[in-house]
């Protein structure tokens, strides 16, 4: 990474290692920084705005600490000076500092590094990979995992893509992102879609994870 990360702040959007992210760029700030990042190392850092952002969206309101870099790998700069650009999320990071020199935000992050498996966490892993095939069966074109090929897919690929591309509150991909080791991503998605199919029997109740 580089010494300063530009940060592009959202409500709704959190970004996984190595999971593809399209997006539309169109405020000025953030025209600016995908240019500086393309004439670059072409890496910007995907945070989430904390709830109350809205009060301050002009400025620079709070976001969750932990958040993850990704590469441009696809860009197309339109005639009025908007982007799409596409995403491919590369590692976690933790904010360290951030800096205000610029239009855009910018921080100096720490990397952060999963947790090293232990030996039988990986049995365990295929154990709650079929769990989450199980869950989702009956409605996987519903949930928009359509563009997932599951087979084709390691297990820490397919945990990272089912985090992001599923039909989940932002806070819940944000809880998921800040687990410390695949396994614990794992269990902790598996425990979250039971409680969504649980309180899905149960009209008007709803359930975040924290």
């Amino acid at each position: 990474m580089s010494d300063l990360l530009p940060l592009f702040p959202l409500p709704n959007v959190v970004l996984f290692p190595n999971v593809f992210l399209p997006l539309h760029i169109f405020e000025p700030r953030y025209r600016e920084m995908v240019s500086d990042a393309i004439a670059g190392d072409r890496m910007i850092g995907m945070v989430l705005l904390r709830p109350g952002w809205e009060h301050d969206y002009e400025g620079r309101p709070p976001v969750y600490s932990v958040g993850s870099s990704g590469v441009i790998t696809h860009f197309e700069r339109l005639t009025d000076g908007r982007y799409n650009i596409i995403l491919r999320g590369l590692e976690r990071f933790r904010i360290v500092e951030e800096d205000r020199s610029r239009t855009y935000r910018r921080a100096v992050v720490e990397r952060l590094t999963d947790e090293r498996l232990a030996p039988d966490d990986r049995g365990i892993i295929r154990h709650l990979r079929a769990r989450l095939e199980s869950l989702l069966a009956p409605t996987v074109a519903k949930a928009g995992a359509d563009v997932i090929n599951a087979s084709a897919m390691g297990d820490e690929d397919l945990i990272n893509a089912l985090a992001q591309y599923l039909d989940l509150e932002p806070l819940e991909k944000q809880a998921l992102l800040e687990r410390s080791c695949l396994r614990i991503r794992a269990e902790s998605l598996v425990e979250l879609l039971e409680m969504k199919i649980m309180m899905s029997r149960t009209p008007g109740t709803s359930t975040v994870a924290h």
